[in-house]
This record gives structure tokens, C-alpha cells and sequence, in this order.
């Protein structure tokens, strides 16, 4: 009866029995940390310490509710988020928000709201709506922690100067005067002592100063501070912290509904957008960090924002101050090597420790260096780069009214404020339309800037009749959007036009704006640098007759009429299947026959139609001025390596000279390319060219056909030609270690195959050939001139650049970076 019990009946008893030879399955696994993560943890924790407890006095708050914050942040935010590298605590963006609920509703209800702001942000996560906060302007943001910066430096000036604080900006600023008359010398004394270490420790020079600058300024800062007030006997106002027995813990909320509720919407708001925004500002930290032993996981932004709510859920109940992600901890983390998000829990349990232990040591501190060090705080978050980037996107506007509003108003007045400027502006920019009209040589241009809506047809209409009847006109829509309305108008206009024997040609940034009718009769919509067929668009095909299978009528393979495939040593292949005639060439398999030279011409026209119009201007500069190239680019003739593309460069950036394999000749030698040689010593001697790049690139059809040429054999001009190769092939042996030397190579792979290390040797080679050349080496000798090596990857639309550092040379990957930051 056993036979007949299925097999799978057993698999739970089986699946873990190890082989009969096999040593027996260890224990548990154990809990391990990495030492990276315990060292970042050290580093967040010295950091953390003193800014908890600044941000705490900054509050009005119990002290000790800076700790616990700080420790429920690192644990259970740190644990549960979905950002692992985020440290979560305290944050100066809620300094003004928690020091407004302290004063008006008290220390135990404003735990409470803490709590209930933290449900709110469960209910947010579980609703999956942590993408939609990042539709806040940054101009709003940037401006809300500009005007909450500006009124933490304001209120803890006072303390710096030895007074108390007053509830407002505009009290604080009134107060000034008399609090300046009024100093205390041995307040200011330490203050600016704290000051001074923040602003001078990270930039101690020499070795001693690389040493030292890993430890972090804000505690040296505090603590010189500490220590030098304690050894000179100064009597100053110091750190409480009462005893944990006596801790204030959340209560029931008392108040207004309607202000509680506010009060709750406003922790709510700001806790979670400066979360969310400081993850996604973690994850670029992350991606622009070396590789790693460890893969750090891109934030799961709604799992984060469930993490936020349970630590101020936790943080409110054991009588902490607001939590959120803050970018001061959570750089620090990135920047220490962090891999997991060990590293932030551990540094809560350090805060622990902290706390419990250390409450003497702690109660040295003079609040006026806590006072200078969240001053300092505020102050930076008055950035000038933000600045500068809502100028450059025509958003200061935004900027300074949520500034104003925050520090005068208030958090929230200030945001809805900044929103409501925002969209005034969104729509002042839809509604905002300029239309000129010029009159070039006979041709009539009609310019508009703008989003072309409804509201612009009057004036559209009242410029397009100022054009002659008969005349020859061109429209050029300079702008993202075109609603209905607009659109029927233009059409309108350009068949009366038409029929009256004028010309309409209708131009815009976006392909496809073009409403003439020989656009619909070709069919054509390429777009520049998107996805394409050799960038020709594909002619309809015929009908099929009857019987017939479609994909032959289409020209694709089919199993009756196999598509022949170039040979894997054919210059120019990428060893993929190509259909004779494929992507509507001419002599495809049931398409219509076109005339020859039909793609050029429809490719001219292209350009005439959508590109000409945007560079005619710079090419006249370029004809006026003559060319004046900062680079050489030596690169192979394969046509799927497009210079331009790959660097980002335009007219008149780079003097390009190509051939098969990217061959540089020795001078002199027999048989030789003068060609080569003209080029380089034209660009070095007469264009004063300053660096020469040699690229070679992927699945290169010169180096395959390289692997597999007899040099003996060198009959037709392609084969005498590769015979520059030959060099190169000599730095690759069919054993790459028989004479132990390092071959060139990428950095963090290994050649994919013997075609792809020959392309790299191949590069260094050619640079050797460089340096042979008279014109090349007396610019080197002058250093007016330097040579670079590139590989670069068709596949994968990847470069690298040649570092000669290291023996036999390595190509490092180019990786992104932030050009607008």
C-alpha cells in the first residue's frame, strides 16, 4: 500500500536530509554585521549625539526626547523602512513645527499628535500613495526648508548670545537690539569657540588633517566646547537631564478638533515628504558610490513611509520628539561605507547605551554650543545651490514666497502658500504665448513661443493674416503643447493659404508637429536618438495576394525562404540575423520599389524639416568662424559606433577620422596610410587639437576577421590593410599568460571573448603607434596635447575610458553623474 503514496507525500520529510557522504547541515544562522556597517553606526552615532540633543533645546522640548527619538529612529525605522541606508530622528525640519505644538498645546499633547501623525502615515503607506508626495515642487520644499532654517539661526542666536528665544521671527527680530545690548560674554565665548571647530576641523590640512577629518565636526565642535568650559571653570547654562523616572510620556490630546487636526496633517506632511525626498536623495548617493562588496536594494518608497509611522508612533508614546529621514546622518552613512541597514540600527542602540550610561558627561555640555551647532544647522539649509537651481528653472518665485510665508506665517501657511504660487505660475506659463512675425528674404516666418492653447488663437489667427497672399511662409511652433482649437486653426489657415498658390512649411521642436500633407504621404515619424530601423522608416508594403503568408509579403525570414546572414568575421557585423532587404530597403521581399537614392533624400528632407531650422544659427556661426575642435577622435567605420551620440558633442566638437579597426599606421612604414597621418598632423599642428582619443568598440568585424587572417596572405586592399592589426595581435597570445605580463582589460569582468581582448590591446596598441608620429610626440613633449583610450560597448550603450595607472591597463566604466547639481 506504501507504493501507492505519491511522492511528493515524502518531500516534506526528505527535502532536507543531506547525502550519505555529506558532512551534516550546520546549526541556526547566526546574526552577523558587517564591518562596514559597524563603523558607519560609530560615525552616525557621534554625529547624531549632539544634534539631538540641539534640536531638542531648539524644540522647547524635554532633552531626553531628542535621545529617544533618535534611538527609535535608528531601530525601528531602520528596520522596518524601506530606504536600508536612511537614518531616521530628529530633524531641523521640524523644528519649528514641534516647537509651535509645544507652546500652544503642551508637551504630553503634542506626543499625542506625534502618535497620531505617525497613524496617519501607516494609513498613507498602506494606500500606496508615497510616489505622489514627490509631486511637490522642489521650489516648494527647498523654500520650506530655507524658511524653517531661517527661523531655527534666528531663535537660537539669542541662546548663542545668552538670552532666551521668543515664539517668533518677527519677536526674535524685535528683541535683537536689547539682547545684543545685553550679552554674556562667557556664552558668546563658547559659542563662537563651537563655531569655529565646525567651520575649520573638516579643513585641516596635511596627512594630520586626512586622519582627524574622519571624525565628525559637530562633535569635536561640541565637544571642545564642552571641554574647554569645564577646565576654565565658565558658569553657564548646561544640559538637564532629569531622571528617566520622571519622564514625560504621551497623554490624551487636549484642544480644539479642528487645530488637532491641522496640528496632525502638518507632522504628517512634513515628516513624510522630507523622508521620501531624503530617500530618493540617498538612493543617488548610493548609485554614485564605487562598487560595493554588498548590492544595496533602491528604496521601496511606500515601505518607507510605513516605517516613518511606526517609529513616531513608537517615538510619540515614549515621550520623543518627531521623526523623519534627516540628510545630515543619512550622508554621513552613505559616505561611511554603509552596507545594509545594520549600520542604522545600530547606531540607535549606541544612542541607548548613550543615554543610559553617559547622562553624566552629557549634563557638561553648555546649551549655548548646542545652541551654535543647530544655528550652524539652519543656516545650511539655506542653500545657495538650490537657489541658483530655482533661478535657472524660472521658479524663485515659489522659492521666496514659501521662504516668507514659513518664517512669518507658519509650516503649513507657508507650503499652502508656495503651492497655490506654484500653480499660479504653471498656468501663467500655459497661458503665455509670443507669436512674432518676420519677414527673411522674401520668406514669411511665424514664430511661436509657448504652449499654444485656445486662448492664443485670436493672436495666432491676427499674425498668420499679416502673411501675403501667395507667399511663401513658414511656421515654427516652439513649444510642448497644442490643443485642439490651435490645431484646427493652423490647418485651416494653411489650406486657404494653399489654395491661393502660397507655400506653408510647419516646423516644430517635436517630430510630428508637422501638418502638411507630404508627411502623411510618406508615412514617415522618425525622431532623433530614439528607438529606429537605421533611423529610415519602413515603406507600406503591398497587399498580400491570397494565400500568401504575411511575414514573407513583409520581408521577414520565413521557414520557406530562409534570410541569409553575414559571416561572424564580416566587418561590421553584430552576429545578429539581418533579412536581405529588411527595414524597407530596396529589394525587400514584397515592398514597393523606390527609386534610388529615395532614403537619402527623405533623410535630407528630415533634416531640412526638423533640424536645420534649430541649428541653422549655430552652423552660420560655425561657417563664419571656422572650425576649432577640442578633441581627435580616431574610431572605427562601423556604422553602429555614432561619435556624436556617444559624446554628447555637436557641430564642430570633435575632428573625426575613421577606418576599419580603428588603425593608426606607423609613420613611414611600407605600405602605409598617408591618409592616417595628414589627419593627425593636421589637427595637432593646425587645429591645436588638446587630447586624442582612440575608440574602439563591441563585436568590431575588423578584429574577428584579425583572429582568423593569414598575414602571408595579403592579396586585396581589405586583408593588406588589417596587416596594421598585426601589433595588436601580437599583445594577445592564444595563451593571455604564457609571458606574465597583464594584459589590458575592464575593470570588475573579464573579456567576453578573444574578439573583445584583442578590441582592448588593440586600443593601447594604436596609442603606441600614436606616440610614434613627429607632430603627436612634440605635442606630448610641450604637454599641449593628451592621448585617451575607449572602449565602448554597442550592446550594453556603454563606455570606457583607459586608465594607465595600473600595469597593462585597465578601462573603467564612465558613470553617471549629476551635471545639473
Amino acid at each position: 500500500m506504501s507504493a501507492c503514496v505519491p511522492a511528493r507525500a515524502d518531500s516534506a520529510r526528505t527535502k532536507h536530509v543531506h547525502p550519505p557522504h555529506s558532512p551534516p547541515p550546520g546549526g541556526p544562522r547566526r546574526f552577523r554585521v558587517a564591518g562596514a556597517d559597524v563603523s558607519a553606526s560609530i560615525a552616525v552615532f557621534l554625529i547624531a549625539l549632539p544634534l539631538s540633543l540641539g534640536i531638542a533645546l531648539a524644540t522647547g522640548a524635554p532633552l531626553q526626547a531628542g535621545l529617544v527619538a533618535a534611538a527609535v529612529g535608528g531601530i525601528v525605522a531602520g528596520r522596518i523602512g524601506g530606504c536600508p541606508l536612511q537614518v531616521s530622528g530628529p530633524a531641523a525640519g521640524l523644528t519649528v513645527v514641534t516647537a509651535d505644538l509645544i507652546q500652544q498645546y503642551g508637551w504630553r499633547t503634542t506626543c499625542a499628535i506625534t502618535v497620531f501623525a505617525g497613524i496617519a502615515q501607516l494609513g498613507l503607506g498602506c494606500l500606496r500613495v508615497a510616489r505622489t508626495a514627490l509631486a511637490v515642487s522642489p521650489a516648494i520644499v527647498h523654500g520650506m526648508l530655507a524658511g524653517i532654517g531661517v527661523t531655527i539661526a534666528v531663535a537660537q542666536l539669542h541662546i548663542v548670545l545668552g538670552g532666551t528665544p521668543q515664539s517668533s521671527v518677527p519677536d526674535n527680530l524685535v528683541a535683537l537690539p536689547a539682547q545684543l545690548a545685553n550679552l554674556h560674554p562667557a556664552d558668546v565665548a563658547v559659542s563662537v569657540l563651537t563655531l569655529t571647530l565646525l567651520l575649520l576641523w573638516p579643513r585641516l590640512p596635511g596627512r594630520a588633517g586626512d586622519i582627524l577629518g574622519k571624525l565628525p565636526a559637530a562633535l569635536i565642535a561640541v565637544g571642545g566646547a564642552t571641554a574647554v568650559a569645564a577646565l576654565t571653570g565658565l558658569r553657564l547654562p548646561k544640559v538637564d537631564l532629569p531622571s528617566w523616572s520622571s519622564h514625560a510620556l504621551a497623554s490624551l490630546p487636549e484642544g480644539p478638533v479642528l487645530g488637532l487636526v491641522a496640528a496632525v496633517l502638518t507632522t504628517t506632511l512634513v515628516c513624510s515628504v522630507q523622508s521620501l525626498l531624503g530617500a530618493v536623495a540617498v538612493d543617488k548617493l548610493v548609485a554614485a558610490r564605487p562598487a560595493l562588496t554588498g548590492r544595496v536594494k533602491r528604496s521601496d518608497l511606500d515601505r518607507e513611509l510605513l516605517g516613518q509611522g511606526a517609529a513616531n508612533i513608537v517615538s510619540g508614546s515614549l515621550g520623543g520628539l518627531p521623526i523623519a529621514g534627516v540628510a545630515v546622518r543619512s550622508s554621513a552613512n552613505v559616505a561611511a561605507g554603509a552596507v545594509s541597514r545594520n549600520s542604522t540600527m545600530l547606531h540607535g542602540v549606541l544612542v541607548v547605551i548613550a543615554a543610559l550610561l553617559l547622562v553624566p558627561a552629557l549634563e557638561l555640555i553648555p546649551l549655548a554650543s548646542l545652541a551654535a551647532l543647530v544655528m550652524s544647522v539652519g543656516l545650511k539649509m539655506v542653500s545657495l545651490n538650490h537657489i541658483r537651481t530655482v533661478t535657472r528653472h524660472r521658479e524663485v518665485l515659489v522659492y521666496a514666497v514659501t521662504t516668507c510665508g514659513v518664517v512669518f506665517l507658519g509650516v503649513l501657511e507657508g507650503v499652502v502658500l508656495g503651492i497655490a504660487v506654484a500653480v499660479g505660475v504653471a498656468l501663467h506659463r500655459l497661458t503665455r504665448t509670443r507669436i512674432t512675425h518676420d519677414d527673411v528674404d522674401g520668406v514669411h516666418h511665424v514664430h511661436v513661443r509657448g504652449q499654444l492653447t485656445f486662448l492664443a488663437v485670436p493672436r495666432l489667427s491676427r499674425v498668420l493674416h499679416q502673411v501675403p497672399h501667395g507667399a511663401d511662409a513658414v511656421v515654427e511652433l516652439d513649444g510642448s503643447f497644442m490643443d485642439h482649437a490651435a490645431y484646427e486653426t493652423l490647418q485651416d489657415w494653411q489650406k486657404t493659404h494653399t489654395a491661393q498658390g502660397g507655400s506653408v512649411d510647419i516646423t516644430g521642436r517635436r517630430p510630428g508637429t508637422r501638418i502638411s500633407e507630404p508627411a502623411e504621404v510618406d508615412g514617415c515619424r522618425c525622431r532623433p536618438w530614439t528607438p529606429w530601423r537605421n533611423h529610415q522608416c519602413e515603406r507600406p508594403s503591398k497587399a498580400p495576394a491570397p494565400g500568401t503568408d504575411r511575414r514573407a509579403a513583409s520581408g521577414s525570414p520565413t521557414r520557406e525562404s530562409p534570410a541569409t546572414t553575414p559571416g561572424p568575421n564580416a566587418p561590421g557585423t553584430s552576429g545578429e540575423s539581418r533579412a536581405p532587404g529588411a527595414y524597407g530597403a530596396p529589394g525587400a521581399t514584397g515592398t514597393t520599389e523606390q527609386p534610388r537614392g529615395h532614403e537619402l533624400a527623405r533623410g535630407i528632407s528630415a533634416f531640412h524639416r526638423n533640424t536645420a531650422p534649430l541649428m541653422r544659427r549655430e552652423l552660420a556661426r560655425l561657417a563664419r568662424e571656422g572650425q576649432q575642435p577640442s578633441q581627435l577622435f580616431l574610431t572605427c567605420a562601423d556604422s553602429r559606433v555614432v561619435t556624436s551620440m556617444i559624446t554628447s558633442s555637436g557641430p564642430g566638437d570633435l575632428f573625426v577620422v575613421r577606418n576599419v579597426g580603428n588603425f593608426v599606421p606607423l609613420p613611414g612604414e611600407e605600405s602605409g596610410d598617408d591618409s592616417v597621418a595628414a589627419a593627425i598632423e593636421y589637427a595637432v599642428d593646425v587645429l591645436k587639437v588638446r587630447s586624442i582619443t582612440v575608440c574602439g568598440h563591441s563585436g568590431c568585424g575588423a578584429m574577428q576577421a584579425l583572429l582568423g587572417a593569414d598575414p602571408a596572405g595579403a592579396r586585396t586592399p581589405l586583408q593588406r590593410w588589417l596587416r596594421h592589426g598585426l601589433p595588436s595581435l601580437e599583445r594577445v597570445p592564444a595563451d593571455a599568460a604564457e609571458d606574465g605580463r597583464e594584459r589590458p582589460r575592464l575593470a570588475g569582468r573579464a573579456p567576453a571573448d578573444a574578439a573583445e581582448r584583442l578590441c582592448l590591446a588593440n586600443v593601447v596598441q594604436q596609442l603606441e603607434h600614436l606616440r610614434a608620429h613627429e607632430s603627436v610626440a612634440r605635442a606630448l613633449g610641450a604637454g599641449d596635447v593628451e592621448l585617451q583610450g575607449m572602449y565602448f560597448h554597442v550592446g550594453e550603450a556603454q563606455s570606457y575610458l583607459l586608465s594607465e595607472d595600473t600595469e597593462g591597463g585597465v578601462f573603467e566604466l564612465v558613470r553617471e553623474t549629476n551635471l545639473t547639481a
